[in-house]
């Protein structure tokens, strides 16, 4: 929420340049970097850059929970270097041969809920007309290789039912890939996610998308 009122800050304050400039020249937004490195936000985030990398250690569980707690609570972060990832997230997915299926409970409709009730919460919409903005790089891929070497992870790890593997009427026995747009809430899960990297989330039409209200 910081980050969005220094950028609205920053905005506003290259507008009011712009309007003393020459016409024609870009905004100029660099000052963004600048006042987020000089807020609360960097310092909070810094100290913490080295807890979500810890997972990956050699020395399981309790050597990250050791690590943390060091890190956090003594340290604050002011150790001289910063650990990295084994990866990119999407190379971190595991072939479905090598995975336990998890037995989710249903939803109880009291403290969890499904998932389209949950999207229906968050006033999603989308204008049936517009171009679409949840494109694959190749339609064939999805079924070809995440659906046969990853159970089509898309189904799980979107968390507004967007993507589906249906039946394909048109082959029977086999499956297609589906894209329910209109339920997109705008999270790019899928853009990060994708072991594929076959979709690509791309701006939709201005002012769709979810419409968080307070009521």
């Amino acid at each position: 929420m910081k980050s969005g009122m220094l950028a609205a800050e920053t905005v506003v304050d290259a507008i009011v340049k712009d309007n003393e400039a020459p016409q024609g020249q870009p905004l100029d937004v660099s000052g963004y970097e600048e006042a987020i490195r000089n807020s609360w936000v960097y310092k909070e985030l810094y100290e913490v850059r080295n807890v979500r990398p810890s997972f990956h250690n050699p020395l399981g569980l309790y050597g990250f929970m050791a690590w943390s707690g060091l890190d956090t609570l003594f340290l604050k972060g002011r150790v001289p270097f910063t650990l990295k990832h084994p990866g990119p997230d999407y190379a971190m997915l595991k072939p479905a041969k090598d995975c336990k299926p998890i037995d989710y409970p249903k939803a109880d409709g009291v403290v969890t809920f499904d998932i389209l009730e949950s999207v229906s919460r968050t006033g999603t919409n989308h204008a049936e007309n517009q171009p679409v903005h949840l494109r694959l790089k190749d339609p064939s891929v999805q079924v070809e290789r995440n659906l046969t070497e990853f159970a089509g992870p898309e189904a799980r790890f979107c968390p507004a039912a967007v993507y589906e593997y249906v039946d394909d009427e048109a082959n029977p026995g086999k499956k297609r890939f589906q894209i329910n747009s209109q339920n997109c809430i705008h999270c790019k899960t899928c853009d990060i996610k994708d072991p594929s990297q076959n979709i690509n989330w791309t701006v939709p039409e201005g002012g769709d998308g979810p419409q968080y209200v307070l009521t």
